[in-house]
């Protein structure tokens, strides 16, 4: 099923599903945030390195995957086309990223919020840290 997804956002895209684009899928589906360095490191000999990064470009730029801004790092992990929307919290003691527990008065009040301004949200990323 995850595959048929990926494969349409990449062809309405002008793109293809490759053997690079999904051995990088693949290392990113059900699983927590990884930085770039930590899917180089898991792709082992199976793809080269400036295939991963133009992958996770086009991954970006595509909705495929977030960004998430930690501190002066980042992480990739799947976007919620792919998996069910989720905030962050991010400990700036031990480094650890994890998924908050949902809320559904904090997804109201993003909306409200957005609403106050004349504005309709597509979307949204929320990390806390601490």
């Amino acid at each position: 099923m995850h595959y048929k997804t990926l494969r349409a956002l990449l062809k309405k895209n002008g793109s293809s599903i490759t053997k690079p684009r999904k051995v990088v899928f693949d290392l990113l589906f059900n699983q927590k945030p990884q930085t770039m360095q930590v899917l180089i490191g898991r792709v082992k000999d199976r793809v080269d390195r400036a295939s991963v990064y133009r992958a996770m470009e086009l991954f970006e730029k595509l909705g495929i995957v977030n960004r998430l801004n930690i501190g002066w790092k980042y992480k990739f992990e799947l976007s919620d086309v792919f998996q069910e929307h989720h905030h962050h919290f991010h400990c700036a003691s031990c480094g650890t990223t994890f998924s908050l527990e949902p809320n559904p008065m904090l997804e109201t009040m993003i909306g409200t919020v957005a609403a106050k301004s004349g504005h309709s949200p597509r979307g949204h990323q929320l990390e806390v840290e601490g």
